[in-house]
């Protein structure tokens, strides 16, 4: 039995191990969530399966072990020999002891479900992989994003089942990708449902109302090693910074076909969209560096994942630690 069982979870972890090189070399298309989803099954399994069945059997072991162990020792007492080498310390010790197949699967069970909960219904940590939130979000920025806020979602399938707060206008929100839902952007809320959203010659307007845009200093990409116009925005009660190259075009070029395209209107001066009902426009602060709703659409209310709050790591800059609008 114990062979076996060691057999099939080498076979399991190589599995897993084998998944991970792929997905960190580029060879297949990873998924976090449903690779910790099924660490968490596979563990949990293995974690019942040793307080229902094998630390049973091994404790019956021990109690048999030390039933032998006290018969002798009454035999050779009857027998006037009262001190005699006794290894039953050693030998329960041994046999108590997880087997290295449940030491990595069941002992790993406890430490796997709570960052499973914790990371589905709580809080979930990410990487900024781009600059299209600058200045907001840099690149390499380690941020946390809310869960909850937005409603209680099963994780994996993202169904929700508990609504909270709806998005609001300048929320920086985490989503799936609505072309390939496989993946996770991050930008900011710039029209909600019903709202008609208007980006022409750089300036944003909503519903007929013209944002206010503040100049400010200039901002330095070190990236880059370029400068750049930025601005203060205000959107509903958030007040935010962007970006504006002069160098970049107006026009929106390259935009795709999709969902609900006829809700938008393309023009020399940049577009007008009329965002439908249950679906959401969004926009990277940094705005002429950025692929969002300009481009390839709305998002749609069941893609949303969580709302941005916090930095809690820069390596590259530890003043970036603190929250954020």
């Amino acid at each position: 039995m114990h062979g076996a069982m060691s057999s099939i979870t080498a076979v399991v972890l190589a599995a897993f191990v084998s998944y991970g090189a792929a997905w960190y070399f580029g060879m297949v298309e990873g998924n976090f969530s449903v690779l910790l989803f099924l660490a968490a099954v596979v563990t949990g399994l293995y974690w019942v399966a040793e307080r229902v069945y094998f630390l049973p059997q091994r404790r019956k072991a021990v109690a048999a072990l030390e039933a032998n162990s006290a018969k002798r020792q009454a035999e050779l007492a009857k027998m006037g020999i009262n001190q005699v080498d006794d290894n039953t310390a050693q030998a329960r010790s041994k046999l108590i002891m997880q087997p290295w197949w449940l030491d990595w699967t069941a002992g790993l069970f406890p430490v796997i479900i709570v960052v499973f909960l914790l990371r589905s219904f709580l809080f979930e940590p990410f990487k900024i992989p781009s600059g299209s939130m600058i200045p907001t979000l840099l690149v390499n920025d380690l941020i946390l994003v809310n869960k909850f806020h937005y409603g209680v979602r099963l994780p994996v399938i993202n169904l929700k089942v508990l609504d909270n707060h709806s998005p609001q206008r300048g929320d920086v929100m985490v989503f799936r990708y609505p072309p390939k839902p496989s993946l996770d952007y991050i930008k900011r809320v710039v029209g909600i449902p019903g709202d008609e959203v208007a980006y022409l010659n750089k300036k944003l307007t909503i519903n007929g109302k013209l944002l206010p845009k503040t100049p400010l200093p200039d901002f330095f990409d070190v990236d880059s090693m370029s400068y750049a116009k930025q601005f203060e925005e205000t959107n509903g009660d958030r007040t935010y910074r962007l970006l504006n190259d002069d160098n970049r075009p107006s026009f929106i070029a390259g935009a795709d076909n999709f969902p609900h395209r006829d809700n938008c209107r393309y023009s020399t001066e940049g577009v007008v969209c009329k965002v439908p009902e249950g679906q959401y426009f969004m926009m990277g602060d940094n705005r002429d560096n950025s692929l969002d709703s300009r481009y390839w659409g709305f998002v749609p209310e069941e893609n949303i994942v969580g709302k941005a709050f916090f930095v809690w790591m820069n390596f590259g800059n530890l003043k970036r630690i603190g929250s954020f609008n």
